[in-house]
């Protein structure tokens, strides 16, 4: 994330009627009925001037989220905490979360990765950047700038849309991993005659996350909140691990429906939109899976919403956590780390096997309904395939 809002990182250091039955669709194929209303009708519009779950993204504050983006990747060390290993070993640490975005995306986004294989030196000790809660801007624009500086006589920045920023594993005060996305109100940080916008720079989380760290954070620089809560005891109670924004090791963390659609990695036509009252029958078809009707929006206000999507369990440890309709409400207005995506427990007697939360049960079964009398909001789950969901959305 970027400094206005906590890192994604700091989740570690924190206290970590029914439905008529219809004919499954295995091909992904759409069908007439859920193609009846302008998805445009169901987009939300951003009211944070940040990271939110809106559709007007600013792209001149976050970089397309669609095509190749180009990253290099530094390597830096700190007087106190000198270099160590070997530099592919970083590498790879982050690498795979090319490969990682390019499958959420429907290979619509990828990431080339270049590393720059050359120990950059940082003219401070690693403990003097900052790197907690506290950290501000103007601490971590420093730390970027200067490592800027350190490899602009060995490569032309200005080829790259981003930088990853890889610390040497000795560096213990480097804790977490903030995204940098500049200020256009301020002079920020010029590399070969181009403004630097945007950067990951990574920390000692990176070891525990893997790659999804980087797959978190370059999100932000898309326009994506964090989803996972800034106060209370409970970090995670908004998403659990169905959504990469929220719990990162997760049974099922991906980006869910409704920001795969605001990303354009799912095409208007794959939207089932009821703008107003009214009723219809989705098809719905697994967001695992490119292809098909990916989710249904039921629009209830100016700035929100509730979603429903197909998830499936693909292998893994997932298992059990990740299958059935979820439900979920939009709220475009909430700030990062207030909610702006909040999960619907469709389970929340059910036992809880190990390795999951009780969020992460909150996928909907055929024969089940959710409501929400505030709005008038019905969903009901009708018939299940192997990839496919049938649900009948209606609002009074």
């Amino acid at each position: 994330m970027g400094l206005r809002s906590f890192s994604a990182a700091l989740a570690v250091a924190l206290p970590l009627a029914t439905a008529t039955p219809a004919l499954a669709d295995t091909t992904g194929s759409r069908t007439a009925s859920d193609l009846t209303a302008s998805p445009a009708a169901c987009a939300l519009p951003g009211r944070t001037g940040w990271t939110d779950e809106g559709h007007d993204t600013d792209h001149a504050q976050f970089q397309p989220s669609v095509g190749t983006r180009h990253v290099l990747m530094l390597f830096v060390d700190f007087p106190d905490a000198p270099a160590t290993g070997e530099l592919a070993d970083y590498h790879r640490q982050l690498a795979p979360a090319a490969d990682w975005l390019k499958e959420d995306s429907y290979g619509r986004t990828r990431l080339d990765i270049t590393p720059l294989n050359h120990w950059l030196h940082m003219p401070q000790d690693s403990a003097s950047y900052g790197f907690q809660r506290g950290i501000t801007f103007e601490q971590h624009e420093q730390y970027v700038r200067q490592a800027v500086a350190a490899a602009e006589p060995y490569t032309d920045l200005s080829r790259y849309d981003m930088l990853y920023i890889v610390p040497t594993k000795t560096a213990s005060a480097i804790s977490f991993s903030p995204t940098y996305l500049y200020d256009p109100t301020t002079p920020g940080i010029v590399a070969g005659g181009k403004r630097l916008k945007w950067a990951v720079t990574y920390g000692q989380d990176m070891y525990h996350w893997g790659p999804k760290v980087a797959a978190h954070e370059t999100s932000h620089t898309f326009g994506l909140p964090d989803l996972y809560a800034f106060s209370g005891t409970d970090y995670h109670r908004y998403v659990g691990g169905w959504d990469l924004m929220g719990l990162i090791s997760g049974p099922a963390p991906q980006h869910l429906g409704w920001e795969r659609w605001k990303l354009g990695w799912i095409d208007d036509d794959q939207v089932a939109c009821l703008p107003s009252s009214g009723r219809r029958t989705v098809h719905l078809y697994a967001v695992e899976r490119p292809g098909g009707t990916k989710i249904a929006v039921i629009r209830t206000g100016e700035t929100t919403a509730y979603v429903a999507e197909s998830r499936r369990a693909l292998g893994g440890d997932a298992g059990a956590c990740s299958t059935g309709v979820l439900i979920y409400k939009v709220d475009s207005a909430a700030q990062t780390g207030e909610g702006p995506l909040q999960v619907v427990n469709g389970n929340p007697n059910a036992g809880v096997p190990d390795g999951c939360k009780p969020i992460d049960l909150a996928a909907f079964g055929p024969g089940q309904s959710f409501t929400d009398p505030a709005t008038g909001v019905r969903i009901d789950i009708g018939r299940r395939g192997p990839l496919t969901d049938t649900i009948t959305v209606a609002r009074r």
